[in-house]
């Protein structure tokens, strides 16, 4: 999974980010201090591996990853090149979702490029330059487009949806919010549009509203009802917590967590989050070499699971042998969840769930 994270200059982008990924960006008081889009692999916390791995005596615990892109702040006019231009809107098409930071924090120290905090002004801004460089891209697919289907009809159905998205993104209005067959789906996927990609807002708050996950700030209640108008996801962070927590051990992380009267770190909301946006679950593989999570599409089958961790697998697929992690867990031992008629072997339309330990056979 790959995230992009975007916003305004000084809205906490960087700050986030280091915080998350512990991978240095610079971070400082002025814009544009991110020049170039910076890159950091996180690994998913994942407490069933551990459990999984006491189990077989595993050497080594390989969880998941996402990757997070670290993009400069967008201003006004961006698609236009204003500010650093728009070569970073081309890298946020690189990234399967977007984590919108939000500004929704009083702090007279740190400058707003707008002069003053508003939520959903700086949303439009940025969601008008998405919108700007999608029509710019459409016109030239569409003129390409048109020229094609004069010597081939079958172009016809192709064109029409193009300019109804193109009309769409001239109504302010983002190409996400269109209602699509699923070979229409498929075929906007393709095109990589900015606006189509799925949004996480990240309002990021005072240490002071994070207990309460922003229920008293007014500024995190208006990104909440925008996201809820659009299908977006919202998460509450303080990038300096984030900041404090990743300076800790993981023992020392849980005190502090409780301490500030929270359950998870802001990283687990954005992990979470960004599971439930793409639809993505994790299955589990387990044995004396390692114990793995594996990320994969909810509703994919056995042998697309299988593929995920060797294309043979996927081709030569026989069956896989498939127990619930809980009941694993519980059982304490592959041969007792055995005993107790726990473990299913399951053919090539088995649809795979969410913390299924398995075990593929396959021939090659």
């Amino acid at each position: 999974m790959k995230l992009g994270i975007v916003g305004l200059p000084n809205v906490g982008k960087s700050t986030l980010f280091n915080a998350i990924t512990q991978a240095g960006a610079e971070s400082a008081n002025y814009p544009f201090c991110t020049i170039d889009p910076n890159i950091g692999v996180v690994s998913v916390p994942d407490k069933r591996l551990a459990v999984l791995a006491g189990i077989y005596g595993s050497e080594r615990i390989l969880p998941t990853a996402i990757e997070f892109c670290d993009i400069a702040g967008l201003v006004k006019g961006a698609s236009k090149g204003e500010g650093l231009g728009n070569k970073f809107l081309s890298h946020i098409r690189e990234v399967e979702a977007i984590v919108h930071v939000v500004r929704c924090f009083e702090d007279p120290n740190v400058v707003h490029v707008e002069g003053s905090i508003g939520p959903l002004r700086d949303i439009e801004t940025i969601n008008l330059e998405l919108i700007f460089s999608d029509i710019e891209m459409l016109e030239r697919r569409i003129q390409k487009t048109q020229k094609a289907a004069k010597s081939d009809k079958s172009l016809q159905n192709e064109l029409a949806l193009l300019e109804r998205i193109q009309n769409a993104l001239e109504d302010n209005k983002m190409a996400r919010s269109l209602e699509l067959t699923d070979d229409e789906a498929e075929f906007v996927k393709d095109l990589n549009l900015l606006t189509y990609k799925p949004v996480i807002y990240a309002a990021n708050v005072a240490e002071d509203d994070l207990a309460n996950d922003g229920a008293t700030n007014e500024n995190v209640a208006a990104v909440r009802e925008h996201a809820a108008q659009e299908g977006a996801e919202v998460v509450v962070v303080c990038a300096q917590i984030e900041a404090e927590i990743a300076e800790l051990e993981d023992e020392e992380k849980a005190a502090f967590l409780e301490d500030l009267g929270l359950s998870e770190s802001g990283l687990d909301k954005l992990i979470r989050a960004g599971y439930k946006l793409l639809g993505l679950i994790s299955f589990l593989t387990a044995g004396p070499k390692e114990t793995r999570a594996w990320t994969i599409v909810n509703g994919s089958k056995a042998p697309q699971a299988a593929g995920r961790i060797h294309t043979d697998f996927e081709k030569g697929f026989i069956r896989a042998e498939v127990v619930a992690f809980e009941d694993l867990a519980t059982s304490g031992s592959m041969a007792a969840a055995k005993e107790k008629g726990l473990v299913r072997v399951e053919g090539k339309e088995y649809v795979v769930h969410d913390g299924d330990v398995m075990l593929f056979r396959f021939n090659v």
